[in-house]
């Protein structure tokens, strides 16, 4: 970039206990600037509340690598404020990247915003009446504040255009795949141990709520479990959600959060991938299962893109004819590894990010920017 660009990147997502598929996003593009040249990329700043708690020490955030703006204010507060435009970003970008549909008013800056899907819009049971509402209105005032969007396929490019976004200031640029450090295996082995783990498990990850459909993939694997050469365990990692909890089942684990390099090593460790949503706007972990060479079972999904056995989610028996197929035939297992090791080496997040620069260079130019003296 021959004329130096200043990008402000709203990462408030980073402030929540467990950020999700939107963190692992905001750290997975990130990693991918981290790794172009100087020239490629602008210079960065970072967005967030303050620490919650009333946090002592270092700053998390300000180990990302990039200058940090810290508000004073707590993040309901600061989003609050966002949301009516009482807060703006601070003056002299010429680029504002919000990285979800959390948006600020940009100031004379281009706002270029990520907007991961408009699932509530599809399935709108899987979603409480306040999250509803919020993400309703949040897309109203994107819409209104934006130069340009980034979505992670075309299917959320074609809602959001149907939403009201022109056509021509959406871009597709998927997820990456590379962003897991590396695994853990003797803490994974430990936290087998403590939930009585021992041998061949089969997993399934994401947050606990309706929409990733937990509830026919547990009865799915009950009806298969006795057909398995032992009866492998069925370990589900993640975070409550909302909605009607799982409820206990022979053989069914409940992990909860683990660390990055703990589920690095699952991944790897595990029989299969069970990823089985009712509907998703892209679906990270079976990217990241395939990084790890392991097999994938999954609803069709943007991610997969052909490398998964796909089944349909709302038939529970699709689902266990999955699960056992993968579990069991060597020669399909091998056929899907080899898949998705392919797919998954498309999805480095440095040529994610190069795409991302792209986008941003577009919209300054859309855009009367204010650069910093």
């Amino acid at each position: 970039m021959t004329d130096r660009m200043a990008l402000l990147m709203v990462v408030e997502q980073l402030r929540r206990p467990a950020s999700g598929g939107i963190g692992t996003y905001v750290h997975g593009l990130l990693q991918g600037l981290g790794s172009l040249g100087p020239d490629e990329r602008p210079d960065i700043e970072l967005l967030a509340s303050r620490p919650s708690g009333g946090r002592h020490g270092p700053d998390p955030l300000a180990g990302l690598g990039y200058p940090l703006h810290s508000s004073r204010l707590p993040g309901p507060l600061l989003t609050r404020g966002w949301d009516h435009g009482v807060l703006r970003a601070p003056p002299g970008f010429d680029v504002v990247h919000a990285v979800s549909l959390a948006t600020l008013e940009p100031g004379r800056a281009a706002l270029v915003v990520t907007v991961h899907d408009l699932l509530w819009r599809r399935v709108p049971t899987a979603y409480p009446t306040r999250g509803r509402l919020w993400h309703e209105a949040a897309l109203r005032r994107a819409l209104a504040r934006a130069q340009a969007f980034i979505v992670p396929a075309d299917v959320v490019a074609d809602d959001l255009c149907r939403a009201g976004a022109r056509r021509d200031a959406v871009t597709v640029i998927p997820m990456g795949s590379d962003h897991l450090p590396p695994p853990d295996r003797a803490a994974a082995g430990a936290l087998l141990a403590r939930l009585g783990i021992v041998g061949p498990f089969l997993l399934s990850v994401g947050t606990l709520e309706p929409r990733k459909n937990l509830e026919r993939l547990v009865e799915a694997y009950g009806r298969i479990r006795a057909s398995l050469p032992e009866p492998w365990p069925l370990v589900l990692v993640g975070p409550s959600g909302w909605g009607e909890q799982i409820r206990p089942q022979p053989g069914v684990v409940l992990a909860g959060l683990v660390t990055a390099p703990e589920l690095s090593a699952l991944y790897a460790m595990a029989r299969l991938l069970a990823y089985v949503p009712l509907v998703e706007g892209f679906g990270l972990p079976p990217v990241e299962a395939m990084a790890s060479g392991t097999p994938v079972v999954a609803s069709p999904l943007p991610s997969t893109a052909g490398a998964a056995l796909e089944i349909d989610p709302l038939d529970t028996g699709s689902i266990a004819e999955g699960l056992l197929r993968v579990a069991t035939d060597e020669v399909l297992r091998s056929e899907l590894t080899g898949r998705g090791a392919e797919r998954s080496a498309e999805l480095s997040w440095s040529s994610i990010a190069r795409r991302h620069v792209a986008v941003w260079e577009g919209a300054r130019g859309s855009s009367a920017g204010t650069r910093r003296e």
